[in-house]
């Protein structure tokens, strides 16, 4: 799913070094926190997995792709097999909660018979059903973040990567994002979920991930970020 091999990336235009010979491993089906303070290389280690960077040497294989030589007219078949959820859920303003989650299918050219089918179903999965005809300015920011849930899940991903998904969020709404997406992972998704927030960590007892300066200093079972 996710295969990182010693994998160092130094920003050129500053000769800044954001990951130092950084090496792990996400399996297929689990459900993984990754920590760390600011400035600490989460953001890096995002964009390599979505293929906004490449590394500067190291190896990073995402769901069988090899992203240090993959193609660029390749990158969007990679990204397909993630459903990636962002902080400020980027959702377009002017459609309605029912044609975000649509539009998405509709990027990779799904027939409007399986949009019809498969929209609705996942509405109801994260709790949205009967919301289809609102706009994004009408929910709440929890709403919001649910749709851009479904989004990223609407076209069956592998892989969910969420960034910072409850930045925005009270930690009541927050614990519910975070219970959304372990029902999620446990019907089969892998979820990596990038965060900052010690309580919402502790919360659940999962694998944790922690780097600092670039390096990774943790990796345990135990579900704590101290």
């Amino acid at each position: 799913m996710v295969l990182m091999e010693n994998v160092r990336k130094v920003y050129d235009s500053s000769n800044t070094i954001a990951l130092d010979n950084v090496s792990l491993n996400i399996n297929e089906g689990e459900f993984v926190f990754l920590v760390g303070p600011s400035g600490s290389g989460k953001t890096t280690l995002m964009k390599l997995i979505t293929g906004e960077l490449r590394p500067t040497s190291g190896t990073v294989i995402i769901n069988d792709y090899d992203m240090s030589t993959i193609k660029r007219r390749k990158l969007p078949k990679m990204r397909r097999t993630l459903g990636v959820v962002f902080q400020d859920y980027r959702l377009i303003e002017n459609m309605s909660v029912y044609d975000n989650v649509a539009f998405a299918m509709r990027v990779v050219g799904a027939p409007n018979k399986e949009i019809k089918k498969r929209v609705p179903y996942i509405l109801e999965l994260v709790g949205l059903d009967g919301c289809e005809k609102r706009m994004p300015t009408e929910l709440s920011g929890g709403e919001q973040q649910r749709v851009a849930i479904a989004r990223a899940l609407v076209n069956s991903p592998r892989m969910i990567v969420a960034d910072e998904p409850t930045g925005n969020l009270d930690p009541a709404r927050s614990l519910e994002l975070m219970l959304l997406l372990e029902k999620i992972n446990e019907m089969g998704t892998t979820v990596l979920v990038v965060t900052h927030e010690k309580e919402l960590v502790n919360a659940f007892n999962k694998r944790v991930i922690t780097i600092d300066s670039g390096n990774m200093v943790s990796d345990g079972m135990e579900g704590y970020y101290v």
